[in-house]
């Protein structure tokens, strides 16, 4: 019931808005735009069950995921104008179409300009963290990360190997991938991650899972990574050492890991057997800084939120996760990462909510 009330909400609302009120219900315009909705939420449903389900159609994929997301941004537009016009009716003029209008203009803007932030290669963000107890000889560790790269439908080989590219030239020490690889399986998606074998870091590259690994083939992605040279961290650490001082990355797993037997997070088996120096975690999901915090983590690094990805959707998000984006200090004086992400999933659109590819650059707190 679910899939058929959500779309008729999603189209129901901008129907209202652009073709309904403006129109007086009548013409020619009203019915093209109202055939044009129906169509819409009819084609919605259909197009994600046909790619997200059990037949995993990847022109389905595109054609609901686009649908989805050009949908979501005019509903949204669409909330703002039905306040919109109420301000204007108060004030005596009858806004239907003005506000159809200026809803129908701001949403093609906006889609447009969502599209290609979501197709470029991301902007490089560089943030300073001040680690306490971090040895003098690793003042300056880059640490590059990217996450959620979400290779799917749409085929992103070339930008995948631009990405790369850009990391390399970020020089870093230590390269991570924060989770959510990949939408579908190693054969499927292989020739979109195969670049990533050749980023360099001489102290290492390392790999966690996200929620979507456990959509698909989890441990067949922890395996392909580690065929490319990345290191895999399932719940481990490895000893990083520069000029003689030490530090420690750790992974876990994502939460959704739980249903896979031999999966899901555990801290304490990751951290067992690390020396007494900083630990850098990698953790997909931001909520899982309590753990980390009570463990005594310096930084967690994550992805998850996209940023919210299309405005204004980081609200929803901010219900389930403790931060969207950026460097936040938690309790014990555990510090959290949180990228946007370098990919996207879903709809090619990014709205309000840039990706990125972060070089966090490291220095003992002073």
């Amino acid at each position: 019931m679910m899939l058929l009330l959500v779309p008729a909400l999603m189209f129901g609302l901008p129907w209202w808005t652009l073709v309904s009120a403006p129109t007086g219900g009548s013409g020619a315009l009203f019915w093209i735009g109202t055939a044009i909705c129906v169509a819409g939420a009819v084609c919605l449903p259909l197009a994600m069950f046909l790619g997200h389900g059990p037949a995993q159609s990847d022109p389905a994929v595109i054609v609901g995921d686009t649908l989805l997301g050009v949908v979501w941004v005019v509903f949204s537009w669409s909330v703002i104008g039905v306040f919109a016009r109420g301000a204007l009716a108060v004030a005596g003029v009858d806004g239907a179409q003005i506000v159809a209008v200026g809803v129908l203009v701001t949403s093609a803007v906006l889609i447009g300009w969502g599209v290609y932030e979501a197709r470029r290669v991301p902007r490089v963000r560089t943030v300073d963290v001040a680690i306490r107890g971090l040895a003098e000889g690793l003042d300056g560790l880059r640490v590059v990360v990217v996450t959620d790269t979400h290779y799917a439908a749409l085929n992103r080989q070339r930008w995948s190997e631009r990405v790369v590219e850009v990391v390399n030239a970020q020089r870093p020490d230590i390269a991570c991938h924060a989770g959510d690889l990949a939408d579908g399986s190693v054969a499927k998606r292989q020739a979109q991650v195969d670049p990533l074998g050749k980023v360099e870091a001489p102290l290492g590259r390392f790999y966690i899972t996200g929620n979507h690994e456990y959509f698909g083939d989890a441990q067949g992605w922890i395996d392909y990574m580690a065929s490319l040279g990345w290191q895999p961290l399932h719940n481990q650490h490895s000893v990083l050492t520069r000029d003689g001082d030490r530090l420690v990355i750790a992974g876990i797993d994502d939460p959704t890991g739980v249903g896979l037997p031999g999966h899901g997070p555990d801290l304490p088996a990751a951290l067992t057997g690390a020396p007494d120096v900083p630990v850098i975690l990698l953790a997909h999901q931001p909520k899982q800084i309590l753990d980390s915090a009570a463990a005594g983590v310096a930084l967690q690094i994550s992805g998850h939120t996209h940023g919210g990805q299309i405005w204004p959707f980081h609200y929803l998000v901010r219900l389930d996760q403790p931060v969207v984006a950026g460097l936040s200090r938690h309790a014990n004086n555990t510090q959290l990462y949180t990228s946007r992400g370098t990919g996207f999933w879903g709809p090619q659109l990014r709205v309000f909510a840039p990706s990125e590819i972060t070089v966090l650059v490291l220095h003992p707190e002073r």
